[in-house]
Formats: C-alpha cells, structure tokens, sequence
C-alpha cells in the first residue's frame, strides 16, 4: 500500500477545511455581524416614518361650455354665376360691380330683335281666337253650329294660347334679373358686346349673413350641434358672433372631418368671403373644475388625473375627462364637488400614502379664483 506524502495529507485537509465552510453560509467579514447587530440594537422600535406633507385645496364646481377651435374661412351666405339664356347683342347693362341689389333688378337685358313684335302679332291673334271660340260656342248652343266646328274653334283658341306663351318665354329670355339680393362681385360682358346662350354674364353674392366653413374632427363631432354660440376671430385681429347654422352628416373622404357653418350677422357687410377666420365654437355647458396645469399628473398605469387626500389623511387618484384647454387653466370633469385636491406635492406621493394635508394659503386661493374668473368672463 503506497505511503501519502506530507503535501498531499495536508491538501486533503485544507479542501476538507474549505468544503465545511462554503457549506456554513457564512461570509461576512469579521466583526460585521456584530456590527449589523448593534446597529439594529440601536435603531428605535415602533418609530412609524414621518408623513409627506402636501398642500390641498378645493375647487369650485362651476358650469362651462367646451370651446371647440377650428380654422376655417369665411363665404357668401349664397352665391350665383348668372349666365344667358339667348344669344343677341347687349342693349343695358344698368350694373357695375360692387352695386347692391334687390331681388328681381334687372342686370342685362338683350336687343330685342323682333321678339316684342311676335308677343304683339300673338295677343292679337288669340284675342281673335277668342272671340272666335265664344261666337262658336253661342251658335253651338242655339244649334245653328255643328259640334265638330265648335271643336275646331276651341283647338285653334288653345293653339293662339300657346304661340303667345311661347312669344312672351322668348322675349324673357333677353333679360337678366337678380335671383336674391345682393352685390355685384364680377361683370364679365360690356355694353354692346356680343353674347352667346350660356355665357356667364356677372357673379352675384350674398353677405348678410356671412358664413364661416370649417371642418370639425370625427371626435369633436358629437359636441357641435346647430343653434350653438360661435366666436369667429378674423386674420383682421376682430372678433364677432354667430351661431352653428349647419352641420354635416357626411365626412370628407379625404380628410374624415366634417363641414360646419356659423351664421355671422353681417347688414353692413364690411366682412367679405373668403377671409380666413378661427372658429371657436362652445358646446352646451357641463358642470366641471378649473385647475391649473401644474395640478395634473399622471398614476402607476398611466392615466391622466389629480390626486387628492380623503377623510383618512390617505391620497386617492381621480381620473379626469378633459373638458377644455384655455391658456390659463384646465377645465376637467369627473372629480367631486368636496375633493381636496392636492396643488402641491402631488408628484412626491402615491395612491395610498398617509399625507400630512395643509390648506393652501390665501394668496393661492385667490389667485386661482382670478384665473377662474378671466376664463369665465372671457367668453
């Protein structure tokens, strides 16, 4: 039996040594364990951590109106090209542009060339027809007239009937008058000028009202409805009023959006179409709170919201609708009339957390009521 040497004796003993240790679990360094102990030792028991402290307030309910922005330009309330309906030589031309119109003023009239004659030459021959008809009908009935000549004068009297209505459709066809009142914008023929059926002759427009077309988005449709109240702000820096006249229920197939027209009263008709214009356009009013930005935030699975502390000092999380976006505040919906809201410190805690609530000072407060106050007297 072979002899170990001294080396290999004492390597076995050391892997042994090694193996008892690494199977301890132990391998902290010296005197940490005692270390970690006394420093548990002195740490105090029962010691509950110290609650953030958050300042809260709360806001007024008040009822808003959703302003729906869009840009848009403004048209004629109606606009006409009127054209001829017969050839001939233009004998008055009484308009020019920028004339104001009634309703049935004439605008171009063309030489008569003999029409007026044939209107005159066919009153005459139904009058002639007619005494006719009358002298027939009498002979017819006394039976001094056979019923087959009676006829005969009849057909011959609704025969003169039909030459003259035809003679007078001619002779108006000469003439050009204003289908509904307004402005002359365009005159494209000259006195004198020869002129063929079809042509266009001048552009009448109507700008009382004045419309202002712009397109609403598939999402902002279910909130514009005709008769609301419209602000319509000019590229001029003025603003006026209107109302929703109109809304359309068939998209654009390009843009999936959706026309809408505000009336704007417009007697001295200093706004002209075609101007660009914003449309602001304000939804029936729902109750909601006014908050500044800075109050938003958002929870652990992402939503939009505010967080506010109930009756236990603990913070809870309101989701929120978000009505409107005014330059100075955010009006919101879905938050109760009695939450505190919590205006600062609200990114600092998590739903909840026991807080340490204080009331926002009044400084604070009225600034907040003066930013509530522009928004609602603004509109």
């Amino acid at each position: 039996m072979p002899k170990f040497r001294l080396h290999k004796i004492a390597a076995i003993a050391v892997l042994v040594a090694t193996t008892a240790w690494v199977a301890t679990g132990k391998f902290s360094s010296v005197g940490s364990a005692s270390e970690e102990a006394q420093t548990v030792a002195e740490r105090p028991e029962n010691k509950p951590a110290e609650a953030q402290v958050v300042i809260v307030a709360s806001a007024p309910q008040v009822d808003h109106s959703r302003t729906i922005r869009i840009s848009g330009r403004t048209a004629a309330d109606k606009r006409s090209e009127l054209a001829l309906r017969a050839s001939g030589i233009v004998a008055e031309l009484p308009v020019s542009k920028g004339d104001l119109l009634s309703t049935g003023d004439l605008i171009l009239r063309l030489e008569t060339e003999g029409k007026e004659s044939a209107v005159e030459s066919a009153r005459q021959v139904l009058a002639q027809r007619e005494a006719e008809a009358e002298a027939a009908d009498r002979l017819a009935k006394s039976g001094n007239l056979a019923r087959l000549q009676l006829d005969g004068a009849r057909s011959a009297l609704a025969t003169a009937r039909s030459q003259l209505e035809a003679a007078e459709a001619d002779l108006a066809r000469i003439t050009v008058s204003a289908p509904f009142a307004g402005i002359i914008d365009r005159v494209d023929v000259e006195l004198g000028a020869s002129v063929q059926q079809g042509q266009e002759i001048a552009t009448l427009i109507k700008l009382d009202p004045v419309i202002a077309v712009g397109e609403v988005s598939e999402n902002n449709l279910g909130s514009v409805d005709v008769g609301d109240a419209a602000d319509v702000r000019l590229v001029n820096g003025s603003t006026v009023k209107g109302t929703v006249r109109f809304v359309s229920r068939e998209a654009s197939q390009q843009t999936r959006t959706f026309r809408v027209e505000v009336a704007i009263p417009n007697p001295d008709r200093k706004i002209p179409a075609g101007m660009t214009a914003e449309i602001s356009i304000h939804a029936e009013p729902v109750q909601a709170v006014a908050l500044p930005r800075s109050v938003v935030t958002l929870n652990r699975h992402g939503e939009l919201g505010v967080r506010a502390v109930d009756g236990d000092s603990k913070v809870i999380f309101y989701p929120i609708d978000l009505l409107d976006d005014t330059p100075r505040a955010l009006f919101l919906a879905g938050i109760p009339a009695d939450a505190n809201i919590i205006v600062s410190g609200q990114d600092l805690v998590t739903e909840g957390d026991v807080v340490k609530p204080e009331p926002a000072d009044k400084k604070l407060i009225e600034q907040w009521a003066d930013v509530l106050a522009s928004e609602m007297t603004g509109r």
